[in-house]
């Protein structure tokens, strides 16, 4: 009899150890839907501060929750938090929305549409006949008027690829993005807007003049920086493509920033692709640089030009592949 509870209590203690952690949890089907370790969230504490008796302790500037310290986070020494929260906010936004194709668009901020650019050269106009032909800068003032009113055809161009490359992305599966500003940017915005259910990536940055977002971005893809590093990282990081229209220091800098990671391979090739070889040969003596050594041939093959927004878009091997 000894001997048979003897086995009985070995098999019931081998059956105990063969017990999953599945079947423990099969008992009780919601047990790990329901689990949270940390039950309170962060708008919950930050409600729950907020109603805390006003006290000489829970008014000191030390009390306050370090992530919702405004203050706190803006010290110089938490520079590489905020450099952070700008790379991971527009990151997860960005694929949460689905978008991981891009074709990003630079330009200037200054060129604008063709009523603008009208309205501008009235004014510059009237500028003259008050202040008289012998001003300078009622001169200076039209004369760029005039060249802004040249320029409205890089405008119309931006806006008609802007459209183009929204209607051929196969249900938003390439997107166009831009720095979010007026002039080019705004035109290539404007030409998403135009396709039903078009969507476009604006990146703002603050600047004390130019950089207002442009209201043809979707609202939900408009963002806002203060580095430009996190900037141009959001500008390449999803690019499958590259198209640069006439533009200034920003515009160049953008440009050759890309074409040096793609030079030294720190960035996968994309089509880079320049609007009016015309205007850029005027802008940028490339032969020359080849020519000094400063460059090799390879080089010029990193980038290809485009005279219309359907050239643009068949340039550099088909978009290489991106539509």
């Amino acid at each position: 009899m000894q001997h048979g509870d003897d086995t009985n209590k070995g098999s019931n203690q081998k059956g105990a150890h063969h017990l999953s952690a599945k079947t423990v949890f099969s008992l009780v089907p919601n047990l790990m839907h329901h689990y949270h370790p940390f039950p309170q969230k962060a708008p919950g504490a930050l409600k729950s501060a907020a109603s805390d008796p006003r006290t000489a302790q829970t008014t000191s500037p030390a009390y306050r929750l370090a992530w919702a310290d405004e203050p706190f986070l803006l010290r110089d020494d938490l520079r590489p938090l905020r450099l952070q929260l700008e790379y991971t906010k527009p990151e997860k936004i960005l694929a949460e929305a689905g978008i991981d194709s891009t074709i990003v668009v630079f330009g200037s901020a200054r060129i604008r549409d063709r009523d603008q650019a009208q309205e501008h050269l009235r004014v510059a106009e009237e500028l003259v006949k008050q202040k008289g032909p012998d001003d300078s800068e009622a001169r200076e003032s039209l004369r760029i008027a005039k060249k802004m009113l040249e320029s409205v055809k890089y405008y119309e161009a931006a806006q008609e690829f802007g459209e183009i490359v929204t209607k051929n992305s196969d249900g938003n599966k390439l997107v166009v993005i831009t720095g979010g500003g007026p002039g080019i940017m705004e035109a290539a915005n404007r030409g998403a807007t135009q396709v039903p259910g078009g969507r476009s990536v604006g990146l703002n940055i603050v600047l004390p003049f130019e950089q207002r977002p442009n209201p043809y971005i979707t609202p939900e893809l408009c963002f806002n920086f203060h580095y430009f590093s996190m900037r141009k990282m959001h500008f390449l990081g999803r690019a499958r493509a590259l198209v640069a229209f006439p533009g200034g220091w920003g515009t160049l800098d953008e440009l050759f920033e890309a074409l040096t990671l793609i030079q030294t391979k720190k960035m996968a090739r994309i089509p880079v692709i320049l609007f009016c070889q015309a205007w850029w040969d005027r802008m940028v003596n490339f032969q020359n640089m080849l020519e000094d050594g400063v460059i090799s041939e390879g080089d010029l093959k990193l980038f290809s030009y485009a005279e219309t927004p359907q050239e643009g878009l068949l340039n550099g091997n088909r978009m290489d592949g991106a539509l």
